[in-house]
C-alpha cells in the first residue's frame, strides 16, 4: 500500500482518479513550432490528474492514485496538487524511473501536437495492484479511470482491479482516452478496454476513442453499443457538433459552448471535472453537459490545463454569457 503523504480531511473522498500524471510544459509563444520557442510554462498535467483537480474546483474532495520519479519533478507535481486542494496520499514513487514530461505545439485554434517524454518507463505505468488502497476506492462516490492505464503491466493489472473494487462506487467511470503512441495496434486496446467497460456505469471519448472502444465511429450507434455493454451513461464528443449523451432517460445532444481557442489541450479535462460534479449533484443530464461544455470551453480560452480549471461560478457565467450570444 502507498505510504499517506498528506491528508486533507476525514472520511471518504468524493473523487478519486487514477492513471497518468506529470509535468507539462507549454511554449509560452504561440503559434511558434518547438525548434523556435524561446520559453516554457510548467504546470501539473496528466489527464485523470486534471480531472481531480477540475473536482477540487467545485469543492469536491478529492485524491489521485499515481507513481511519480524521485526526481525534483516529482517534487513539484506533490506540491502542485496540495496547492490545487487535490490528497497525494496514494501516489507513490518509483525510484527507477523519472517523472514524465509532456510538451505540445500551441497552433490555434485546432492544432496541439502532444510530444510525451515518458520513457524508459512512465512511474504511474508501475502501479501495482499491491499499492492500491481498494477500501479509499471502494469507498469513493467516484473513481475514475483512463484507458492510458491498461497499457502496460503492472498498471493495467492494478486499473482492473480498481476498476473491480470501484463496484460500491456510485459512478466509476471509463475515460476512454486513447493515445496510439502507447499501444501497439487498436485491435489491442480494443480488447482490453471491453474488459474495463464490464465495471464502468459511465463512458466518455471523442469519436476516436469511441471508435477503438466499440468499433463505430456514428455518435449513436457508439452509445448504443457502449450501453449495451452495461455502461449507464455514454458520452461521445463530437468536436464542433457538440457532445451526445445517452442514458436510461434518453439522450441529450448539445453543441459545443462558443470560445475562442487558446488551447484546446485540458478542455475534456475540465469536460470530466463538471460532468463528475454534475452527477454527483444530481442535476438533469441536460444540464450535466451544458456545464461540462462550459467548463471546457472556459480552458480551450486559456493557455494552462491544470491550473486553467474554472470554478462553480465561472461556468455559471459562461453559461449566462452562452445563453446572452443566443
Amino acid at each position: 500500500m502507498l505510504t499517506p503523504q498528506r491528508r486533507t480531511g476525514p472520511g471518504p473522498f468524493a473523487v478519486v482518479t487514477m492513471g497518468r500524471i506529470g509535468v507539462d510544459l507549454y511554449p509560452a509563444q504561440t503559434g511558434v513550432a518547438l525548434p523556435e520557442v524561446e520559453s516554457f510554462n510548467k504546470y501539473l498535467g496528466g489527464s485523470p490528474t486534471n480531472v481531480a483537480v477540475a473536482a477540487a474546483r467545485y469543492g469536491r474532495r478529492a485524491a489521485v492514485i499515481a507513481k511519480v520519479g524521485d526526481d525534483p519533478f516529482g517534487a513539484y507535481v506533490r506540491k502542485a496538487l496540495g496547492e490545487f486542494g487535490v490528497d497525494d496520499r496514494f501516489v507513490g514513487t518509483d525510484p527507477h524511473n523519472p517523472t514524465p514530461i509532456t510538451f505540445c505545439e500551441v497552433f490555434p485554434p485546432d492544432d496541439f501536437p502532444l510530444y510525451f517524454y515518458r520513457f524508459p518507463k512512465a512511474p504511474d505505468l508501475n502501479v501495482t495492484a499491491e499499492d492500491l488502497d481498494l477500501a479509499a476506492v471502494a469507498a469513493a462516490d467516484v473513481f475514475w479511470a483512463t484507458v492510458t492505464g491498461l497499457c502496460a503491466e503492472p498498471s493495467r493489472t492494478a486499473t482492473l482491479a480498481a476498476l473491480e473494487a470501484s463496484r460500491p462506487c456510485r459512478f466509476t467511470v471509463l475515460d476512454l482516452d486513447w493515445r496510439p503512441m502507447f499501444w501497439d495496434s487498436p485491435d489491442e486496446g480494443r480488447q482490453w478496454v471491453e474488459r474495463a467497460l464490464a465495471f464502468a456505469d459511465v463512458a466518455v471519448g471523442n469519436l476516436d476513442e469511441v471508435e477503438v472502444a466499440v468499433g463505430v465511429r456514428d455518435p449513436r450507434e457508439a452509445a448504443k453499443r457502449l450501453r449495451d455493454k452495461g455502461v449507464r451513461l455514454a458520452v461521445v464528443k463530437q468536436g464542433p457538433k457538440g457532445v451526445l449523451a445517452v442514458d436510461d432517460s434518453g439522450e441529450v445532444e448539445l453543441p459545443p459552448a462558443p470560445v475562442e481557442v487558446v488551447n484546446g489541450l485540458g478542455a475534456g479535462d475540465a469536460f470530466g471535472g463538471a460532468l463528475v460534479d454534475g452527477l454527483l449533484a444530481g442535476l438533469p443530464l441536460e444540464t450535466v453537459i451544458a456545464r461540462a461544455n462550459a467548463a471546457g470551453a472556459i480552458v480551450a480560452g486559456r493557455l494552462a490545463c491544470s491550473s486553467a480549471m474554472p470554478t462553480a461560478a465561472e461556468v455559471d457565467a459562461k453559461l449566462a454569457e452562452a445563453a446572452d450570444a443566443r
